[in-house]
């Protein structure tokens, strides 16, 4: 069975890269989540329109369950940082688990509870009912397949 879940981890370029390399996964698409303005452009959102760079991800289940997709996620983000991954600074950079199904909502907030007992400080990643989210441009869907020598917080070895 196939779910969807959008996660925001800094910036999206390495994100649904990293997203696409796990087993299980069907579909990405990046784009902005959980702001005030109806679909923004990616200069708004730059601009720090409130929005946060976002990965829809499309699972398999029976692959990749919800709780060791989360887990992958962790891997990829710092959990304590606000408004920040890597070099990338502002609101647009924020992390975050944004669900669709509340049937869903334990689940993440297990993951969370369990994350933090490894932390001394309190976790930045929200943890809410995805608002809205809005495709982001044509260039930015898969851009470092496009462009592999971009930029990107998360180090592929």
């Amino acid at each position: 069975m196939t779910r969807t879940i959008y996660l925001a981890g800094g910036c999206f370029w390495g994100c649904q890269k990293y997203f696409d390399l796990l087993s299980g996964v069907v579909e990405t698409e990046v784009g902005y989540a959980n702001g005030p303005t109806e679909n923004p452009s990616y200069e708004q959102v730059k601009h720090h329109a409130g929005h946060a760079e976002t990965v829809r991800v499309v699972y398999d289940t029976d692959v990749l369950p919800l709780r060791a997709l989360l887990e992958a996620y962790f891997r990829v983000i710092d959990p304590v940082s606000v408004n920040r991954q890597g070099e990338d600074e502002g609101v647009q950079y924020r992390t975050g688990i944004y669900y669709t199904d509340e049937a869903d909502l334990p689940v993440c907030r297990a993951a969370l509870d369990a994350l933090a007992k490894s932390y001394d400080k309190p976790l930045a990643v929200e943890l809410m009912k995805l608002q809205n989210f809005y495709s982001a441009e044509e260039y930015h869907q898969k851009y470092l397949e496009k462009n592999p020598h971009g930029y990107c917080h998360i180090k592929f070895d």
